[in-house]
């Protein structure tokens, strides 16, 4: 895979929703290439890397560890999907490691990189963090039933599993 992000791809992904060829040119301009092998940490738990990354190819896990410092797998990333949208949007530590799984690609963003676009191009900008919006909406709806769903079975186990 090359050194520079594809449009098409950014276009494609969950942050290129609403971006036209030209607004995916512009910020594709803005993002990095990371490339992993097979185990490599993206980034851990903890860190203070507030990028926001955009799964390009391969697949990425998403790693959390449990109330004993153990590593459980809680999502395997799909190709187009993005990750570190709270870290990027917050500026706050990473909840989460992202590890790949295969050899893997992943755009990037930084912050620093994303506020320029202000200026220049607010409309690139809007439409972008309106899409993180309904990238975080959809994770919390996600989350949302998987509670529902396992309230409602510890109600009708009575707590038996």
């Amino acid at each position: 895979m090359s050194e520079v992000a594809d449009y098409k791809l950014v276009r494609n992904s969950t942050v290129g929703t609403e971006l036209t060829e030209d607004k995916a040119k512009l910020l594709t301009a803005k993002m990095g290439v990371r490339h992993l092998k097979d185990g490599e940490l993206l980034v851990e738990e903890g860190m203070a890397d507030q990028t926001l990354f955009v799964l390009a190819a391969g697949k990425l896990t998403v790693i959390s560890k449990d109330s004993n410092g153990a590593e459980q797998t809680v999502y395997t990333m799909r190709e187009g999907e993005c990750a570190g949208t709270r870290a990027f949007v917050e500026q706050s530590p990473r909840k989460a490691t992202l590890r790949a799984v295969g050899d893997t690609a992943v755009y990037t963003l930084t912050p620093a990189d994303f506020e320029s676009l202000l200026d220049t191009h607010p409309r690139v900008a809007f439409k972008v963090m309106r899409a993180l919006f309904r990238v975080t909406h959809a994770n919390l709806a996600r989350m949302n039933q998987e509670t529902q769903e396992l309230t409602n079975y510890i109600n009708k186990t009575q707590g038996r599993y």
